[in-house]
C-alpha cells in the first residue's frame, strides 16, 4: 500500500542519521544510564530501556486499562478508546518519532506505556472526584498516582515494591509535561514525585529528557485525533462541522479531492489517519529546527535548554487549540457525556466515604496495610490507592455489591 505524502515525510530520518546507525548525540544512551533505586545485574540481551518498558508492559496496573475510560465508559461500545488502547497508539507514535530524530525508542515508548497508568476509572471525572475527596489528605494526581505504582504499588519482585525502573524512565515520568519547580515550572510538585526526587535526583526545575519530551506530544498526536474519531463514531458532530476548523479542513479537502464522497466510516479513517500525519509532520519539523538551533551534546543538553526542545511550531500550536476548544464543547461536555460523568463522581465519592467510615469492608490485604489504623490521612492515601486502581467495571460492581441490598457481595 502506498504512503500519503504526511505519512512518508514523517517518518524520514533526520539528515545524517540512518537506519542501523548510533543514536544521535542528544539521545538518552542506554550504556550511560544513571541506574535504578536498587542494584541490578544487567541482561545482557536487553538494554535498561528495553527491560523498563517490558516491566511496564507485564504490570498489573497496565492491563488494567483495558477497561478503564478515556472518554467513553467501557460498556458504551467496543470500538471506543480505553486507556490502553491510547496508551499504544501513543507509543507507536512516539516511538516513529524517536526513530526519526535518532532517538532512544526503546525509552520513548517506556514513557508512553507509563503515562496514563495513574489513571482512575472514569477517566478525569473520576479524578476529579478522587482529588474532592482527597483534600485535606494531599489531593489526588494521576501523575503522582502513576509514580506511586512504579516505585510503590506494583509488588512483583522478592526484593523490592515497585518495578525498579531505570533514572531516566522514572524522570521522565515525573518531568514529561515540564518543570516540576523554578520559573519554567507547569504543574505543582506533589508528595510522591518529590520523595522519590530526594533519592534518585531528577533535576526537577530543568526540561525531561527528549524521549520524555516526545512521549508527551505524541500523547497529544494521539489524544486530538482519536478523539475526532470517538467522537464522530459516537454521532456528537459530523464530519462537516469538524471540518470547518483550520487543522482539518485541508486534509478534509485532501480526501474529498482523491476520493470524492466516500461512506461515512471510510471518510472518518482516512481523515484522522492524514491528521496524524500532519501533525507528526509538523512536530518532526519544528523539533528539527529547535535541535539545529541549539545543537545539543547531550542528552542534558536538551534538560537545560531553555524552552522545550521537541515541539509543535506556534501555528500548529494555534490550530490545536482550536480542536481542543471544539471537541471540549462539542465532546466532553455533550450531555451524554455529563451524565455519564456525574455517575461515575457519586460512584466514586461514595466508595470513598463508605471505605474511609468503614474500613473492615476493604479486602484483607488492604485492611493490613493500615487502613484500620487511627492515622487518618494513611487510611485515606490506601482508599485512594484502592479506589484508582479500579477499572470502570469492578468500580461499578463494587459499588452495587456496597450500595445494592440485592446484589451478591
Amino acid at each position: 500500500m502506498s504512503e500519503t505524502p504526511e505519512m512518508s515525510s514523517w517518518t524520514d530520518r533526520s539528515p545524517g542519521i540512518m537506519p542501523g546507525s548510533d543514536l544521535a548525540p542528544y539521545a538518552s544512551r542506554p550504556d550511560a544510564s544513571r541506574g535504578r533505586l536498587h542494584d541490578e545485574v544487567d541482561a545482557s540481551e536487553r538494554t535498561p530501556h528495553q527491560r523498563d518498558k517490558d516491566r511496564i508492559l507485564h504490570s498489573g496496573a497496565f492491563r488494567k486499562l483495558q477497561y478503564k475510560t478515556q472518554v467513553f465508559v467501557y460498556h458504551e461500545g467496543d470500538y471506543f478508546r480505553t486507556r490502553l488502547t491510547h496508551s499504544l497508539e501513543v507509543a507507536q507514535i512516539a516511538r516513529s518519532i524517536s526513530r526519526s530524530l535518532g532517538l532512544n525508542e526503546d525509552l520513548a515508548e517506556a514513557l508512553a506505556l507509563a503515562h496514563d497508568l495513574g489513571h482512575t476509572p472514569f477517566g478525569h471525572a473520576g479524578e476529579d472526584a478522587l482529588d474532592a475527596a482527597m483534600q485535606g489528605h494531599g489531593g489526588f494526581d494521576h501523575n503522582d498516582q502513576a509514580m506511586r505504582i512504579l516505585v510503590r504499588l506494583e509488588q512483583r519482585y522478592a526484593a523490592y515494591d515497585g518495578l525498579n525502573l531505570t533514572w531516566e524512565t522514572l524522570e521522565g515520568v515525573a518531568k514529561h509535561n515540564g518543570p516540576l519547580t523554578g520559573p519554567n515550572a507547569t504543574r505543582p510538585l506533589t508528595a510522591t514525585i518529590a520523595e522519590v526526587d530526594r533519592q534518585m535526583g531528577f533535576g526537577l526545575d530543568g526540561f525531561a529528557g527528549p524521549e520524555a519530551q516526545v512521549a508527551a506530544l505524541a500523547d497529544d498526536v494521539a489524544y486530538n485525533s482519536h478523539d475526532i474519531d470517538d467522537g464522530l463514531r459516537a454521532g456528537l458532530f459530523t464530519l462537516g462541522e469538524i471540518s470547518e476548523l483550520s487543522l482539518i479542513a485541508p486534509v478534509a479537502e485532501e480526501v474529498r479531492s482523491a476520493y470524492g464522497e466516500l461512506p461515512p466510516g471510510r471518510a472518518y479513517h482516512e481523515t484522522v489517519r492524514r491528521v496524524v500525519g500532519v501533525l507528526a509532520s509538523d512536530l518532526l519539523a519544528e523539533s528539527r529546527q529547535r535541535i539545529l538551533a541549539l545543537m545539543p551534546a547531550s542528552s542534558d543538553d536538551v534538560r537545560a535548554a531553555a524552552k522545550p526542545v521537541i515541539d509543535f511550531s506556534e501555528p500548529m500550536r494555534a490550530k490545536n487549540k482550536e480542536l481542543k476548544s471544539f471537541l471540549f464543547n462539542r465532546m466532553y461536555r455533550h450531555y451524554k457525556v455529563n451524565r455519564m460523568a456525574a455517575k461515575a463522581k457519586r460512584v466514586v465519592g461514595e466508595l470513598f466515604v463508605l471505605f474511609m467510615a468503614e474500613p473492615n469492608t476493604l479486602p484483607t490485604e488492604w485492611q493490613s496495610a493500615g487502613a484500620n489504623g487511627d492515622d487518618e490521612t494513611r487510611r485515606a492515601r490506601l482508599v485512594a490507592d484502592y479506589i484508582a486502581g479500579m477499572t470502570d467495571r469492578y468500580a461499578l460492581s463494587e459499588h452495587s455489591r456496597l450500595f445494592d441490598i440485592n446484589a451478591k457481595t
